[in-house]
């Protein structure tokens, strides 16, 4: 199938320039990643496959949490064809840039040579198959977390090439991730100037919630910020700020207008509680406010509008990044997705120029 071209003057939708920093692509097939791996892992990844915690984390009918016309023409899974996502996201919203977020499981397999392997194959398949084609496309290194030396040793690998932008984990691990076990994995990152990213998703091997498991989608959906607290109290109460001082830290898809109150009880509770955290050398919300960002999407929408700029100004628009999550199924539209309508010079930060600074970016389109 010919996808049909755009004239140019029919694809500005948007007041300004738009950088999504949440595109999920995925391997058409097992075979994808294959021919990136050894004749070893080549056979254990078409012959077992491989082992985790994950189950089944989206509705049925929405097929890998996807938007009902997002599936490529030519086949293969949503987020898989380079031309239909050109088509479908970086031509329809002309954008300047977009961050690949790959969700391959990798960092969670409970195989830690296999769960390299992959990790490696998927990072050699983001430089081959979607930057070297598309020249608006940035990735990220995807690591082996739970295993801080091998996550360390991919960074080194993947960390000259440029156009890796972040180093992405998810907020559900094995242990909160500023444990000192990870602590070698953000140093690489730090290294080179690479900022951690935490996005939506993983199991770690226990319940998902605070309270157990679940009954519904719903409420997995829904309670996933809670876990993206735990790692950003985490990261800030085991020092890793103090002792990376240059390191960036960016959530995806965890919401963000819990960020202001975290900050604000953490402060309270420092206040009263500092003697058992005698290494940190300044307030929890500074660390927040010096070292944390936050993507959009899913967008919060308060009942009263002028709540959302009491979202934006505790937050700064400086510290919020555009996001669509393309192409599942709550993807965020670039022409709709802010709630309110908001100054200009704000709205052109979120939507394109907050990133582009934090990832440092070139001037795009």
């Amino acid at each position: 199938m010919v996808l049909a071209e755009r004239a140019p003057e029919a694809r500005r939708k948007t007041r300004t320039a738009v950088i999504d920093c949440d595109i999920h692509t995925a391997p058409r097939d097992e075979k994808a990643l294959a021919k990136y791996m050894s004749e070893r892992w080549r056979t254990h990844h078409l012959t077992y496959g491989g082992r985790g915690h994950s189950g089944a984390y989206y509705p049925r009918a929405n097929m890998n949490a996807a938007r009902t016309d997002s599936w490529p023409p030519n086949g293969g899974p949503p987020g898989s064809d380079l031309e239909f996502l050109r088509y479908q996201l970086l031509d329809e919203w002309q954008m300047d840039f977009g961050v690949l977020t790959p969700l391959i499981g990798a960092g969670g397999q409970l195989n830690p040579e296999y769960g390299d392997a992959v990790t490696r194959a998927c990072n050699d398949w983001q430089v081959a198959e979607w930057f070297d084609p598309e020249p608006r496309l940035v990735g990220s290194i995807v690591p082996y977390y739970e295993d801080a030396r091998l996550a360390a040793a991919e960074i080194e690998r993947c960390a000259a090439e440029r156009r890796f932008v972040q180093v992405l984990l998810v907020a559900r691990t094995a242990e909160p991730l500023g444990r000192r076990k990870y602590w070698p994995m953000y140093e690489a990152a730090a290294k080179h100037d690479l900022p951690i990213a935490f996005h939506f998703g993983g199991s770690g091997g226990g319940p998902i919630t605070g309270a157990g498991w679940p009954s519904f989608y719903y409420e997995d959906h829904c309670g996933m910020p809670p876990s993206f607290e735990s790692q950003v109290t985490s990261f800030i109460f085991e020092g890793v700020f103090d002792r990376f001082p240059n390191l960036r830290l960016v959530l995806i898809e965890g919401a963000f207008a819990w960020l202001p109150a975290l900050s604000w009880r953490m402060d309270r509770f420092y206040t009263q509680m500092r003697a058992e955290v005698p290494h940190l050398k300044r307030m929890p919300s500074e660390y927040v406010r010096d070292h944390i960002w936050v993507t959009t999407q899913p967008m919060e929408e308060p009942e009263k509008q002028e709540h959302f700029h009491d979202i934006v100004a505790g937050i700064g628009a400086d510290r919020m990044m555009f996001a669509t999550d393309y192409p599942h199924w709550d993807f965020d539209s670039p022409d709709l997705a802010l709630p309110v309508r908001l100054p200009l010079d704000t709205e052109g930060a979120i939507m394109a120029e907050t990133a582009r600074a934090f990832y440092r970016l070139g001037s795009g389109t």
